[in-house]
C-alpha cells in the first residue's frame, strides 16, 4: 500500500482523533480511525494501527479497546482533566466577576477543547454568562500578570486609578495622577481581585481593585515595607478587612446566637475561641478594621448577633442603626 504525504503525523491525529471523539461513555471503530486518518492522506493497515495504540498505551494514554457485539470500539478512557473538574471551573469563570463576559465566553470555550466533543456539550449546557455581574475591564488579566511580574522581581509599580460616577462613567482618582505602590500579595475576596502593598508616602498598608487599576508600569525602586509584611498574616488581614473596606482594626468582643456558629467560622476560620455565654450563646474576640462595611455585616445578622465592646465600637453600631430608622 502506498504510503500518504502525511504519515510523520499519524501518532499525531491519531491520538488528536481519541481526544476529540473519544471519552469512557463513546468509543471508535477501527473503520471510522482508517477514514479519518485517510481524510489527513495517511495511509495505514490496520495491524500497524494496533502497533500505534499499544506506543500511546506505553506512554501513558489510558486507552481501552472495548468490544461490543462483533464490533471494537476504541476509548480514552481518562484525560489531564476529569469532566466533573471541567465543570467546576466552568462555574467558577461563570460567577467570577473580576472576568468579562468575553473572557468568559473565551475561557469557556478552551476548556471544551480539553474534553471530548460530546463532554463539551456538557459544558456548553452550563454556559449562562450573558446577565450576569461581570466586570468591564478587558486588561484585568495583563493587569494581574504585571503585578505577579513586579512582586517577583521586588520592583515598584506604578497606576491609575478609577471609580464610577452617578453617570455610569470612569473617572480617575486624584485627578488622574499616578498612585505609586510597593506591592506584597494579590487576594480574592467577594468576587474580586485586590492588590495589597505598602504606600510610603502614607507609610501604611493598602489595597486596591486590580479591575479599577489603568496603565500598571514597573519602577525601578525596590519594593519598600518589607518590615510591616513580615509582622501581619496575608489571610488574617483579608479577614478582618470586611469586602476590603479599611478601618481602624481593634479588638471587637460580640455575642452570637449558637444557631449562626457557621457563619461566624466561615468568616473567622476555626482558629478563634468560642467562648460559651449561656446555653444559648457563646461570645468570642475579635480582631477586625471596623469600617461601615462590618458594621452592616454585624447588623445583617439581626437579634442573632450583638457588640460587647469596645464601648466606642459599640456607639458607632448605634449610630448606624438609628440613621437607618431615620432614613424610613
Amino acid at each position: 500500500m502506498p504510503k500518504g504525504t502525511n504519515q510523520k503525523l499519524k501518532l499525531y491525529y491519531l491520538i488528536q482523533m481519541l481526544e476529540e471523539k473519544t471519552d469512557d461513555k463513546h468509543g471508535i471503530t477501527m473503520p471510522e480511525i482508517l477514514k479519518e486518518l485517510e481524510r489527513h492522506e495517511i495511509t495505514a493497515e490496520r495491524k500497524s494501527i494496533y502497533n500505534d495504540m499499544e506506543t500511546l498505551r506505553d506512554i501513558g494514554f489510558d486507552i481501552a479497546n472495548i468490544q461490543r457485539g462483533k464490533t471494537c470500539y476504541y476509548h480514552l478512557m481518562s484525560r489531564e482533566f476529569e469532566l466533573a473538574e471541567l465543570k467546576l471551573l466552568v462555574d467558577t469563570i461563570q460567577v467570577s466577576k473580576f472576568i468579562t463576559e468575553k473572557k468568559s465566553r473565551d475561557l469557556i470555550k478552551k476548556l471544551e477543547s480539553l474534553a471530548s466533543t460530546h463532554e463539551a456539550k456538557q459544558l456548553n449546557k452550563q454556559v449562562f454568562v450573558t446577565g450576569r455581574v461581570k466586570a468591564s475591564n478587558e486588561k484585568i488579566y495583563y493587569n494581574v500578570d504585571a503585578i505577579h511580574t513586579a512582586i517577583e522581581e521586588n520592583k515598584q509599580i506604578s497606576f491609575q486609578y478609577w471609580k464610577w460616577n452617578t453617570q455610569k462613567q470612569m473617572e480617575l482618582r486624584k485627578d488622574g495622577a499616578f498612585y505609586r505602590i510597593s506591592p506584597w500579595a494579590l487576594t480574592w475576596d467577594d468576587e474580586n481581585y485586590y492588590l495589597i502593598g505598602y504606600d510610603s508616602e502614607e507609610d501604611k498598608i493598602k489595597h486596591f481593585r486590580v479591575d479599577k487599576m489603568k496603565q500598571i508600569a514597573t519602577v525601578e525602586d525596590s519594593r519598600e515595607g518589607k518590615e510591616l509584611f513580615d509582622e501581619i498574616s496575608m489571610v488574617d488581614y483579608v479577614k478582618q478587612n470586611f469586602g476590603m473596606f479599611g478601618g481602624m482594626e481593634q479588638d471587637v468582643k460580640m455575642e452570637f446566637n449558637n444557631d449562626i456558629v457557621g457563619v461566624v467560622l466561615d468568616r473567622f476560620g476555626k482558629d478563634i475561641m468560642l467562648v460559651p455565654s449561656d446555653e444559648t450563646h457563646f461570645h468570642v474576640t475579635l480582631k477586625v478594621a471596623v469600617s461601615d462595611q462590618f458594621l452592616g455585616w454585624v447588623f445583617a445578622l439581626g437579634s442573632d448577633a450583638k457588640i460587647l465592646g469596645p464601648e466606642d465600637v459599640c456607639v458607632k453600631m448605634k449610630d448606624m442603626a438609628q440613621k437607618i430608622v431615620e432614613r424610613y
